[in-house]
């Protein structure tokens, strides 16, 4: 492979490697969340709260860098108003806009951990629940537009990292899934 071909691609492969990295812990992020919000491990099970906040981080840092990296992009040769503002671009569209409606929510729900107390904890776990929607929002973005949305490696790696936080989110909020409580 010649050095002006890598050059020319390093920012698209930096952006696709971020973009599924980003998948990926997003995924794992949202799983370890709703295993907490189950209360699956009950007694002195595992404190999930470390893990889920470091891959919530990961997810943030993962989307600035697939972002960013379009910048150098020289096939789509975005402006920044093209990757940080919905609609503005016409590449792919409505995906583009899903991706960058996703990123947001993903980023700003994210670090609304670390504001809970001045927002407060009721009001901020509600608002925590969009995390989901906003999950499922990047993925229909990875499947409407990723450059390896149809491909198996990429097809069979985002099942085994969104099924299983998928099983976990229809099994809270789905009706008849979820047990109800005895009452005494």
């Amino acid at each position: 492979m010649s050095t002006a071909l890598t050059q020319d691609h390093v920012f698209w492969i930096t952006s696709r490697a971020a973009g599924t990295a980003a998948l990926l812990f997003s995924s794992a992020a949202v799983g370890f969340g709703l295993t907490m919000s189950l209360k699956l491990f009950r007694g002195k099970g595992p404190d999930l709260r470390v893990t889920h906040e470091a891959l919530s981080v990961a997810t943030i840092v993962a989307i600035v860098i697939h972002a960013v990296s379009l910048l150098g992009d020289g096939f789509l040769n975005p402006s920044v108003a093209d990757i940080v503002v919905p609609f503005v671009s016409g590449y792919k569209e409505p995906w583009m806009s899903i991706g960058i409606i996703a990123g947001w929510a993903m980023i700003i729900l994210g670090l609304s951990f670390y504001v809970r107390r001045r927002i407060g904890i009721q009001r901020w776990r509600r608002l925590h629940r969009f995390t989901s929607l906003a999950w499922i929002a990047g993925i229909a973005h990875s499947l409407g537009e990723g450059t390896d949305a149809g491909l198996v490696w990429f097809v069979v790696c985002m099942g085994v990292a969104a099924l299983p936080a998928a099983s976990l989110l229809a099994y809270r909020y789905l009706p008849g899934l979820t047990p109800t409580p005895v009452r005494r």
